[in-house]
């Protein structure tokens, strides 16, 4: 999740080390805090791959800054891991709105509308937090008014997400 963001932010733009830590903090906010002993291992392990390069660049008030740049093969990385994302950026809800925030650069339609057709499905399947054997419960199977709310909650959100990516799907195949 941390790598995508990384070469999501910097396929819009060069940025410094500060600036692409704050604007990954606003995407996975309190979920996912990230801290510099997180950041910088990731960032250096992307730069040995070959995936950013790091200009040195002076500092408008204080000392010169390290900006990090995608490279071409980043760039080819980053739209290879939109195009097929492993199983877990579809099924995780924070790892799937990291993807979301990036799918934008994928310019094929039918490239976006195929990774919305994947979540989609996993979305339609039976699902639930409890089961009773093989049967998922829901809400109503629970006299607790605080899994009834988790329920209630998780299913308005997923009915929400649902019609989204029909609505989504039906304008990216059109324009297809």
């Amino acid at each position: 999740m941390l790598e995508l963001a990384i070469l999501g932010f910097l396929y819009d733009e060069p940025l410094h080390g500060y600036e692409l830590r704050k604007r990954i903090a606003a995407l996975t906010g309190h979920v996912r805090p990230i801290a510099d002993g997180t950041l910088y291992p990731a960032i250096k392990r992307l730069e040995r791959a070959g995936l950013l390069g790091r200009d040195l660049q002076p500092g408008t008030l204080a000392a010169p800054r390290h900006v990090l740049t995608l490279s071409p093969a980043g760039r080819g990385e980053l739209l290879r891991r939109l195009r097929e994302p492993e199983e877990l950026f579809l099924t995780d809800e924070n790892r799937w709105f990291t993807l979301l925030a990036f799918l934008r650069h994928l310019h094929d339609p039918a490239e976006q509308a195929t990774v919305l057709r994947r979540r989609l499905t996993f979305l339609t399947q039976p699902a639930s937090f409890f089961w009773d054997g093989d049967r998922p419960l829901r809400a109503a199977d629970f006299d607790d008014p605080f899994r009834q709310g988790l329920f209630t909650i998780a299913t308005a959100t997923s009915r929400a997400e649902i019609r989204w990516l029909r609505d989504t799907l039906a304008l990216l195949e059109s324009d297809g």
